[in-house]
């Protein structure tokens, strides 16, 4: 997982959208949107969201839904699953690193494949991790093996992994996952615009 930077200019808040409840029109609109900000990836697995899956606007902090202070800062565009597991384990898991706190990345620090706490007594980060599951042994498992096959290809390919990564993004975005892994492996930023 990475930061997840929430624009000043969305157009969820140019256009004032509220989260309404039951209205799918509405919170189609809102998942578009977040969908392009987030650049097709899940807030928090970093996998590509697909048209096979099944994606919903999680509300970070459940206990804000429905409520006037739910707003954009608190929806995040994910994998239903781990939106679904988050829910029932938000109160035993607190306090917690939101996903916009500008040091996310100095505090949840991703080594080859996994992620962790920088500090043992970084209380927040550590139940981010829990809470979403960023230490999830499959999950890191497929972070590690998408890592060791892009490898083999761009040696494969002959391109340096900057050309590699733009090439595969213009062709079919969905073959590229994991934005920071690319990152910290790679030394390529794909969500530059």
């Amino acid at each position: 997982m990475r930061r997840v930077i929430k624009k000043a200019d969305s157009e969820i808040l140019k256009q004032e959208l509220k989260y309404i409840q039951g209205n799918s029109a509405n919170n189609k609109k809102i998942a578009n949107i977040l969908s392009v900000e987030q650049k097709k990836f899940c807030a928090y697995t970093d996998e590509c969201l697909t048209r096979t899956d099944a994606e919903d606007i999680d509300h970070f902090n459940p206990t804000l839904k429905g409520t006037v202070n739910d707003n954009y800062e608190n929806w995040f565009l994910v994998k239903h699953l781990w939106n679904k597991e988050k829910s029932a384990k938000w109160e035993k898991f607190q306090p917690v690193l939101h996903p916009t706190a500008s040091d996310f990345e100095d505090r949840i620090i991703y080594d080859n494949g996994d992620y962790f706490a920088n500090s043992n007594e970084d209380i927040e980060a550590k139940n981010l991790i829990r809470l979403l599951k960023l230490d999830d042994a499959a999950l890191a498992d497929e972070r590690k093996r998408y890592v060791a096959r892009k490898s083999e290809e761009i040696k494969a390919f002959g391109d340096d992994a900057k050309t590699f990564f733009s090439t595969l993004l213009n062709a079919n975005p969905c073959q590229v996952s994991f934005p920071r892994a690319i990152k910290e492996h790679f030394g390529v930023n794909i969500l530059e615009d």
